[in-house]
């Protein structure tokens, strides 16, 4: 469960600072290209970057700058296969106080890096903040059915493995119990919060307390108090 607790915090904190850091990176590149005089330009090499797995291009383009010298650099984003082959003209962006970090004016090369990171961050913060959020909604309702929630004792049923979840290659137990509405004579299934151990041989009673919505009886809490406490 702490294991399960940090890592939503730790998701949620990685996602902000990729969210932060594709800001930053779009600010800078739109600064530059404010700051920038645009030329065009020649790819006269496609410089080859080899992983143990895989094999990156990356272009390497020669510009005349507005005083007429003849500045070569390669781009900072590469692929495979190549965005561009040689020989193939292309539009550069340069600072004249720094022509040799020019910039290809691409999409990839100007805005990769934000878009990279943006996705990732949206990724992570997804699923960092959902789980925050599930378990803030999940309090909330809690605390509601504990001061407004009506008791009713259903049947102990059994003991289920909730396989839907893995943490450490465990997977949570949850006691199942079944209650029939006096009223309607449906019977309704109650599945307890997740329990990090087996509560099998703790379970002496019957029945189990479950604080019931009137209003949804699917909005229900499972009473597991009676049972022993991990110890931390």
């Amino acid at each position: 469960m702490k294991t399960l607790n940090i890592l939503k915090y730790l998701f949620a904190l990685i996602g902000a600072g990729l969210l932060v850091g594709a800001f930053m990176s779009y600010n800078s590149t739109a600064s530059f290209i404010e700051r920038s005089t645009e030329a065009w330009g020649t790819v006269v090499d496609l410089e080859r970057s080899r992983s143990s797995d895989s094999t990156t291009y990356y272009p390497v383009v020669v510009f005349e700058d507005v005083m007429g010298q003849q500045i070569e650099f390669r781009s900072r984003s590469g692929s495979n296969p190549p965005a561009f082959s040689r020989g193939e003209t292309v539009s550069v962006f340069y600072e004249s106080s720094e022509p040799e970090s020019a910039r290809i004016n691409s999409f990839f090369s100007l805005w990769g890096l934000s878009v990279i990171l943006g996705g990732l961050g949206l990724v992570f913060g997804a699923i960092g903040g959902g789980m925050v959020l599930f378990g803030l909604l999940k309090g909330r309702s809690k605390a509601y059915l504990k001061d407004h929630g009506t008791e009713v004792l259903a049947t102990f049923s059994s003991v289920e493995r909730n396989t839907a979840l893995t943490v450490n290659g465990r997977n949570p137990f949850r006691i199942i119990c079944q209650w029939q509405h006096p009223q309607t004579g449906e019977l309704h299934v109650f599945r307890s919060e997740n329990l990090w151990f087996d509560p099998s041989q703790h379970i002496h009673q019957e029945t189990v307390p479950v604080l019931v919505d009137e209003a949804n009886l699917k909005r229900y809490w499972v009473d597991t108090s009676f049972l022993p406490k991990m110890a931390s």
